[in-house]
This record gives C-alpha cells, sequence and structure tokens, in this order.
C-alpha cells in the first residue's frame, strides 16, 4: 500500500460529503416559501378589529370592526359595502348555498343574519349564550354554529329556517372553530388547552382532545386533505392535531401574540399570525413527518387576525398604529395601547414573485 493514499481518499471523502451537505442546505434556502407585504390600503374607522373572512365566491373580504363590518372588493382592493349595527363585532360566517351571511355580535348578544348579494340586514337571532365570538357554517348540515366566549356553549342555527335547534354544552371558554365538511365540528377550548370535536348532526360533544405542549390556543387551521389540526398557542408554538384519532402530531415555534391560523392546501403550509412579534409564521411538514416553521414574514405590529384566498395564496391582515398604554389600575392591570386615529389598514402578503 502506498503511504498516505487512505489520508488522500479520506480528505476527498469528507470534502464530497461537506459539498453535499452544502448542496443540500441551498436547495432548503430555495424551497423555503418566500412572501412580502405586497399592498396597505387604509381603512376607516378607529375601533378594535377581530375575524376577517373571505368570500372566495364574490372576491369580497369582510372585516369585523368594532360596531359594523367592513367589505372590501379584493380584485380592486376597494369598499364594497358596510353592514353597520353589530356592537362588539367577532366574526363573519358565510352561508352561500342559501344566500346569507351570520354576523357574531359580542356586545349585544345576538346573531346578525344579512343578505349575501346586497349585504342587507335581515334579522337578529338571540344567542343562548353570552358573547357569541367564533361563528362558522357548516356546509354538511346547513348549520350555523356561534360559539359563546362567556357562556362556554355553542348556539346552533338551523340556515335554511334561521330557527336557533339546539345548544351545545361545552363547560369551557370556546376560541377559533373549523369544520371538515362532513358533518364534524372542531373548536379550540382556550381555557383548557383542548380540542373539542361536535357531531354537527347530532349536536353533541363527539371527544375532547388534550393539545400536548401548547397553553391556550386562539387560531384554529384544518388541512381537509390530511385530516389534521393547527392550533395556534399563545405560548408561542403552533401545534398540530389528527383530526381523527386527536393524538398530537408535534409543535413548531411560532412568533408572539397569535390570534389566527389558517392553511393553504395549495402549499401545504399553515399559517399563524403573530401580532406580538409582528410576524406571520409559516409552518410545513419535515422530512420526519413532523411539523417544522419554515418562514417568518415580517408584518406589523397588531397584526394578529387574518384571513386566506387559496385561488391567489394572497393573506389578508389588519393592524393600526398605537400610542402609549395608560398607567395600569387594580381594574385594568394590563391596559391595551390606544389607536391611533386614522392608522387601521389593511395589509395583502403574497408570495414573492419568484414563486
Amino acid at each position: 500500500m502506498i503511504p498516505g493514499i487512505n489520508r488522500a481518499r479520506r480528505r476527498a471523502w469528507l470534502m464530497g460529503a461537506a459539498l453535499l451537505a452544502l448542496s443540500a442546505l441551498a436547495v432548503q434556502v430555495q424551497a423555503a416559501p418566500q412572501y412580502r407585504i405586497a399592498h396597505e390600503v387604509k381603512l376607516p374607522g378607529d375601533d378594535g378589529w377581530d375575524y376577517l373572512t373571505f368570500d372566495d365566491a364574490a372576491h369580497r373580504l369582510f372585516i369585523a370592526h368594532g360596531t359594523q363590518v367592513l367589505v372590501l372588493d379584493t380584485d380592486h382592493l376597494t369598499p364594497a359595502g358596510t353592514i353597520a349595527d353589530t356592537p362588539g363585532v367577532h366574526g363573519i360566517a358565510l352561508a352561500p348555498d342559501v344566500g346569507h351571511g351570520y354576523i357574531s355580535a359580542g356586545r349585544s348578544g345576538t346573531i346578525v343574519v344579512f343578505d349575501l348579494k346586497t349585504l342587507a340586514r335581515l334579522k337578529e337571532i338571540k344567542a343562548t349564550g353570552e358573547n357569541p365570538d367564533a361563528i362558522l357554517y357548516d356546509s354538511a348540515t346547513h348549520r350555523v354554529f356561534s360559539f359563546n366566549g362567556r357562556g362556554r356553549n355553542a348556539t346552533v342555527i338551523d340556515a335554511k329556517t334561521d330557527a336557533v335547534i339546539g345548544t351545545i354544552l361545552l363547560d369551557a371558554k370556546p376560541e377559533f372553530a373549523v369544520a371538515d365538511g362532513k358533518g364534524r365540528v372542531y373548536v379550540n377550548l382556550e381555557d383548557k388547552s383542548s380540542i373539542a370535536q361536535i357531531d354537527a348532526q347530532h349536536l353533541t360533544v363527539s371527544a375532547v382532545w388534550p393539545i400536548a405542549g401548547c397553553e391556550e390556543p386562539s387560531g384554529l387551521a384544518i388541512d381537509l386533505t390530511g385530516q389534521r389540526l393547527f392550533a395556534g398557542c399563545d405560548n408561542k408554538v403552533m401545534a398540530v392535531v389528527d383530526a381523527k384519532s386527536g393524538h398530537t402530531l408535534g409543535t413548531a415555534p411560532i412568533g408572539a401574540g397569535v390570534d389566527a391560523a389558517t392553511y393553504d392546501s395549495g402549499k401545504r403550509l399553515a399559517f399563524a399570525s403573530c401580532g406580538g412579534d409582528a410576524v406571520l409564521t409559516a409552518v410545513g411538514t419535515a422530512a420526519s413527518g413532523g411539523p417544522e416553521a419554515v418562514a417568518s414574514i415580517p408584518t406589523q405590529r397588531g397584526a394578529r387576525t387574518m384571513t386566506l384566498d387559496e385561488h391567489t395564496h394572497r393573506l389578508f391582515l389588519v393592524t393600526a398604529s398605537f400610542g402609549a398604554p395608560p398607567a395600569a389600575t387594580p381594574e385594568q392591570p394590563h391596559p391595551r395601547p390606544p389607536i391611533l386615529p386614522g392608522t387601521f389598514r389593511l395589509l395583502v402578503v403574497e408570495p414573492a414573485a419568484r414563486q
């Protein structure tokens, strides 16, 4: 054996391995999703805000804002109307097959029904619990579910008649909810760090699943194909849960101050809007099969609620600018900073052109 030949081969092997590792890293970097704020649109009003809902058929964006719902044409990013007199508005659910929309007005304890085409108010329905908050329409049963925060229950409405047909007791504070289109509804239980699975036909709670590693879940999204749930948690993680078994599949780090979550099936990405850290965290699937954070997209402070247009892959968020918070009091130990007048705005986040 010629002396030194093994050392030469070893050096060549190490160099090759290093080049392969760098090549793999480069591929990972190239594959990381790239998004940017493409548009900022000034919106009227200086009140607080909550959920956003996108109408895919009409290309309209519904924004819960103080005592009204703002409606925007998303093709032109221009006003399309207003639905007034919705005090303490939280969420908007759309039932296109019956031509109605439903708004949870937390302060008045009602669900406001409106015409989807004209945006005209049609009626009010009294909720069966205090502070109706998250609201959704289940197309499989043609029922509207209003989740009542202080009532710790859900009001169920038949969308064909607008009659209240039941109340589901949850014994917990419900947050955001999603439906699987097959008669199952899922809702985060914030104060129990759990997800409740609801039988939408029989109006019963089928199961309550603890979310391992998650504290105070708020936003919830669903991957209909993969049957996975994505819960945004207050302890800066997104938890992924098997929607059939309730087993927690893992967690991925996200920013602080999460409120909403959504899932883009075309991109195979879940998103968490984190207003505290002014980021939008994208969560994908690692080679191991578990969740991993694949991008931290800069947004703006306070941009904590959002919705998605799955066809264009655009994400819509709202925020405002803030002043200094007032001094703490025994009644308000953690006072919120005031919204500066004239600063309420829409952020449109889009995939970068090279994608």
